[in-house]
């Protein structure tokens, strides 16, 4: 979906920029694999004993596919309430990074820290790629209202896939359902690539690829995160480095 001109009189009032961020959510190509993703948890979920009810709150609530899963593995292993909020608590430290560099993009001199915490709850990996590559084409002082109209049109989404995976779920083979959440970090892998621009992030996306496999063979548990970390570190100084010469 093309976005109006800056000048628009479309982007008058928030309510506008709210809808424009909700058509943008249900017209990108990354909603379809989200869709995906959480017919695959509302599958899971079933099949471990969730109920419907607490399927979609967790979709509302933590709005991330991994991170649902691991609330819902935990918790039909046996593990306390304690041990599984723990657990999702350090899967989501991975989404922190992301929102500490969307959210300088929506601020204004203006905007107060309590508008700031709906659009921090949206950032996911879907928002987090999806506002890289529309926010530059919406004024800055509606963004946080396109902001919230795209993570709410694709959470919306993603509860509607959760029911239907969750009515589903007797008909979905098991290796049907890993190879749909299989789709969701291809995808944003490839949607990465695709919004890497500068040399930068070119070349922490080609050291993080390089480093994984390596890193892999140490079983510490966060493979993604100290090869991600460590890439990007070296190609934040190897371009100051290049600046400086």
């Amino acid at each position: 979906m093309a976005l109006p001109a800056l000048d628009s009189p479309k982007w008058q009032s928030s309510v506008a920029a709210f809808a424009l961020g909700a058509k943008s959510a249900l017209s990108s190509i990354l909603a379809l694999v989200l869709f995906g993703t959480f017919i695959g948890v509302g599958a899971f979920a079933h099949d471990t004993g969730f109920t419907l009810g607490w399927a979609l709150t967790s979709t509302v609530l933590i709005w991330a596919g991994p991170a649902q899963i691991i609330l819902i593995s935990t918790s039909h292993a046996g593990a306390t309430l304690l041990e599984s909020a723990l657990a999702v608590t350090i899967s989501a430290i991975r989404l922190l990074p992301m929102v500490v560099s969307v959210l300088p993009m929506l601020r204004t001199p203006k905007t107060k820290i309590r508008q700031l915490i709906l659009p921090s709850h949206f950032v996911a990996v879907t928002v987090w790629v999806e506002s890289f590559r529309l926010l530059p084409h919406v004024p800055r002082e509606r963004r946080i209202a396109f902001v919230n109209g795209l993570g709410t049109g694709l959470a919306s989404l993603s509860c509607v896939a959760t029911i239907l995976g969750y009515g589903l779920a007797a008909n979905l083979p098991p290796l049907l359902a890993a190879a749909i959440l299989a789709l969701t970090p291809l995808t944003f892998l490839l949607s990465t690539a695709r919004n890497a621009h500068k040399l930068v992030d070119k070349l922490a996306l080609a050291l993080g690829l390089a480093l994984y496999p390596l890193v892999q063979l140490m079983h510490t548990g966060v493979d993604i995160m100290i090869s991600g970390v460590t890439a990007g570190t070296i190609a934040y100084g190897v371009n100051r480095l290049w600046r400086r010469v």
